[in-house]
């Protein structure tokens, strides 16, 4: 398979049939639990003569068969190679020859030493005898050496049984071929396999027909795939050089795509570094004095409570923070799951909207309430609302919010620096149509985090790693120094996409890392997020099949068009690959060892989330004098 796969890349299956018989191919790694490991391919050598020795062939074996299996170093054992190979298929024909002329139908009954005695018919003779032009010549000329005296009829027989025996084996050749083809189609989920077969063997070197009528009866039996045969040239030789020139060649390239990803496997040391700075960026960000150099916002969110279990009510929902924008409905009516029901509509953000001006794009935001509420009967009801805005903003009230910079693709003008409720209600006046009560601003981390408290009061960090990355957590009063009042807490935004903007993060940062930054409508901000969302991930896994595809490393080293097309690598590519969830919990256990985390998964963060921060307000807001 090797000596031809060199100049034919089709070529996946190897087949040996001459004094023994044999088969591989290439299995796909998923497949293979014997070894470790699920990409890519390895070559399975199947030892299939061996095939049968289990009795699953025995109702095909004649008694031929069994007489040679008997006569045999190891009975019992290469049954499938014993009824193939060019050791055994001579043998088979000598003793049918010998039990017609013990019948006295052939040779008039005439028995020899010569024909009783075993290997007599090498596979060179049975390749002789069935020439078109000198066959029956040969085959008077061997019977004669075996001390027969053969006529024509008795020659004519010999030629047309030792045809029966050699058809079968091409057969049970195809037969082992067409498993190993479909195998691999049905694997591969294709409707037709385009394959190429490697073959080598005196029995298909030297036959005169036996190719023809392997290549036949394989076409009969797998019609849907297109297969090509390829004769090896010195497969045990050339073949053996080739194996040894691909492994030198794949550990070559392993050890350079080693070399390339090793930045990008942070050691122990190198995520200790990482949780040290991040620590002190909170430090710096909390305090007034040096939260300014603080690359972490560390805002303030004025939530200062969790649920508690006894929020009951109808709230609204806005969530605006992706590609999608939604609206929902949140009835609260118990700790339990069904006491909590949602519903809820997802609106399209175009492009222009998202990268036009804050009018237009909050003008839409509010055409699409007046939707929602339409198809919800919601007309005319005064219901709290719960706004998720999911980009950096410095509240100075559960309510207000002055957003400092878009993330995520949005550049909608007329937006920084300004206060996006006042921005919301002034787009909801416009529309003189009907109005909202909007009594809480919300980054979808805190609404994460407040989904799950209302499930489990322990939670007290929200944790968000999608199209971008961000985390809150339940700070103590009076670390807060941004705010007046040391009692209690208070869930602080951290804004840690931007985390290693000050150049803290330099360190660790990669080539693709900055590629990616460089292609970015933000180049030098949101570092960190960059190396974690799933806006970016695929970013910079395509640059890095792209250096290791110029390299001649993967895909023969054709660049493609799609592969140097900017974003055309999704996120969820990578989440059918790797265990993303499991791999940050072993982490963090190794990283704080001293600590008993538990992970819950939010239901709807940024929309059941604002709500029940909605909730909580209006029940501390009640219990207040």
């Amino acid at each position: 398979m090797m000596s031809c796969g060199y100049h034919e890349r089709s070529c996946e299956i190897g087949l040996v049939v001459g004094k023994g018989t044999n088969a591989c191919y290439m299995e796909e790694m998923q497949y293979v639990e014997l070894v470790e490991g699920d990409e890519g391919l390895m070559c399975i050598n199947m030892e299939w003569g061996a095939f049968g020795d289990d009795g699953a062939l025995s109702h095909i074996q004649t008694e031929f068969d069994q007489q040679v299996d008997k006569d045999s170093l190891n009975p019992g054992k290469q049954c499938f190679e014993k009824m193939i190979s060019g050791m055994y298929m001579g043998e088979i024909v000598r003793l049918i020859l010998v039990k017609l002329t013990n019948q006295g139908l052939l040779f008039q009954g005439v028995m020899t030493p010569g024909l009783l005695t075993k290997g007599q018919f090498e596979i060179e003779k049975i390749s002789a005898i069935e020439e078109d032009t000198c066959g029956l010549a040969k085959t008077k000329q061997f019977m004669s050496l075996l001390g027969l005296r053969p006529s024509d009829q008795d020659c004519a027989y010999v030629q047309h049984i030792c045809s029966v025996v050699s058809t079968r084996s091409a057969n049970l050749c195809a037969a082992g071929l067409a498993a190993i083809i479909t195998h691999i189609q049905k694997n591969r989920g294709l409707a037709v396999l385009k394959t190429t077969v490697a073959v080598d063997g005196t029995v298909y070197r030297q036959h005169p027909k036996f190719s023809d009528k392997l290549h036949r009866t394989v076409k009969l039996l797998v019609p849907n795939c297109e297969v090509k045969f390829i004769l090896s040239e010195d497969g045990s030789g050339k073949g053996t050089a080739m194996v040894t020139a691909v492994a030198h060649r794949l550990a070559v390239q392993r050890q350079e795509i080693n070399n390339t990803l090793a930045p990008l496997r942070l050691s122990w040391e190198e995520l200790k570094m990482v949780q040290g700075k991040l620590r002190g960026e909170m430090a710096l960000g909390l305090q007034k004095d040096t939260h300014h150099t603080s690359s972490v916002r560390m805002l303030p969110t004025f939530v200062s409570a969790t649920p508690d279990g006894s929020e009951r009510g109808d709230f609204l929902a806005l969530d605006l923070g992706g590609t999608n924008f939604r609206v929902l409905l949140v009835q609260i009516n118990s700790t339990e799951n069904a006491g909590v029901k949602i519903q809820s509509e997802i609106y399209c953000l175009p492009e222009r909207v998202i990268q036009g001006t804050g009018t237009q794009l909050f003008d839409h935001i509010v055409d699409c309430i007046m939707d929602f509420q339409q198809k919800q009967g919601l007309l005319g009801k005064h219901l709290p609302l719960g706004f998720t805005f999911s980009f950096p903003c410095k509240q100075t009230s559960l309510d207000q919010g002055i957003l400092i910079h878009w993330t995520k693709g949005f550049k909608a003008s007329g937006c920084e620096g300004q206060d996006v409720v006042k921005l919301l209600r002034d787009a909801i006046k416009r529309k003189q149509s009907f109005d909202l009560d909007v009594v809480t601003l919300v980054n979808d981390t805190v609404g994460t985090m407040m989904s799950c408290a209302f499930k489990d009061p322990r939670c007290e960090i929200g944790l968000i790693v999608g199209t971008g990355s961000n985390a809150c957590y339940m700070e103590e009063m009076r670390n807060v120094e941004l705010l007046e009042g040391d009692e209690g807490r208070m869930c602080i935004n951290m804004e840690w996409g931007a985390f290693g903007d000050n150049g803290c993060l330099d360190v660790i940062c990669t080539p693709y890392d900055r590629i990616v930054d460089a292609s970015s409508i933000n180049p030098g901000k949101q570092r960190y997020e960059k190396m974690i969302s799933g806006m970016y991930l695929g970013e910079i896994v395509r640059n890095i099949l792209l250096q290791f595809t110029t390299q001649g490393i993967l895909f023969r080293g054709q660049v493609s068009q799609r592969l140097c097309t900017k974003d055309i690598f999704q996120t969820k590519f990578l989440s059918d690959i790797e265990s993303f969830a499991g791999i940050v919990q072993e982490t963090v256990q190794v990283l704080a060892p001293s600590c008993s985390v538990t992970f819950l998964q939010s239901e709807d963060g940024s929309g059941k989330g604002a709500a029940l921060v909605t909730a909580v307000t209006c029940r501390v807001s009640v219990l207040k004098p």
